[in-house]
């Protein structure tokens, strides 16, 4: 039997708010078992980059990355939100290292193609091409990986990375070796039938209920892009997937994912 591993994604409103990311940290850190997280930052690279003229261009959820914004997700990811989580948890006895994908070729990614649209500076990475012996030789060590949004193309260039595209990439490179649950943490309380109730939490989903949903304009936006890569990690090999707000991270109460209902 393969040993469990967790794979938790972060991001969101919680990684711009002090107080709600260390309430996030203090329960991450009392998981058990091997686990990675990757953070976003998309929140305070936006305003950052309002601070500093640069236009914010999204499509489908998704930051457009020219040259200029290439270098902000860079200092902002790589650097400021990615050191303080990492100093927050040496603070709480957490013992991580904090990373890109560019570390220790770590996550590879192949640079979107601007066919349909021009993503510029973004990449897709492969799990097949993810360093797993890197990342398990760190999580046997009892250090925490803590991943950034930044990986690169073995070109020298570096790119914008999605974030919750990283943690589907390496949870399904991980169950080769391990049995990952997949966790999407943000300021939901899961997928919401309205998104402004939050009474309105859809408990489970299958994919094809998920289609249906789009259909019917209950999932749109930046949820679209993450239910997407929660439903390839189920195809490829992660046994459970679950999207739920930053606090309930311990007691797992939000969606859970899964390929087709059980039949009797």
């Amino acid at each position: 039997m393969k040993e469990k591993i967790s794979i938790v994604k972060i991001g969101g409103n919680i990684v711009d708010d002090p107080v709600a990311l260390q309430q996030f940290l203090s329960d991450f850190q009392q998981l058990a078992g091997r686990k990675v997280l990757v953070h976003g930052g998309g929140v305070l690279a936006s305003k950052m980059a309002r601070q500093l003229g640069i236009e914010t261009k999204m499509v489908q959820g998704r930051r457009i990355t020219d040259e200029e914004t290439l270098k902000l997700v860079t200092m902002v990811y790589a650097g400021w939100i990615n050191k303080s989580i990492v100093a927050t948890l040496q603070q709480i006895g957490c013992n991580a290292i904090g990373l890109s994908g560019v570390d220790a070729n770590a996550i590879p990614s192949l640079r979107r193609s601007p066919i349909p649209i021009d993503f510029g500076f973004v990449g897709d990475p492969d799990p097949a091409k993810i360093n797993v012996s890197f990342l398990a030789q760190l999580t046997e060590s009892s250090i925490l990986p803590v991943f950034c949004a930044i990986t690169h193309d073995g070109k020298g260039s570096l790119l914008n990375t999605n974030a919750d595209t990283i943690a589907y990439s390496v949870a399904t490179a991980l169950s080769e070796k391990y049995d990952p649950t997949l966790y999407y943490c943000f300021e939901k309380e899961g997928v919401l039938r309205d998104i402004h109730e939050p009474e309105s939490l859809i408990l489970t989903m299958t994919q094809q209920e998920c289609e249906t949903y789009k259909q019917q304009g209950i999932i749109a936006d930046g949820m679209i892009p993450k239910l997407d890569n929660a439903f390839r990690a189920i195809s490829q090999g992660v046994s459970e997937v679950v999207i739920l707000h930053a606090r309930n991270l311990l007691s797992g109460r939000g969606t859970l994912l899964s390929a087709s209902r059980e039949t009797d």
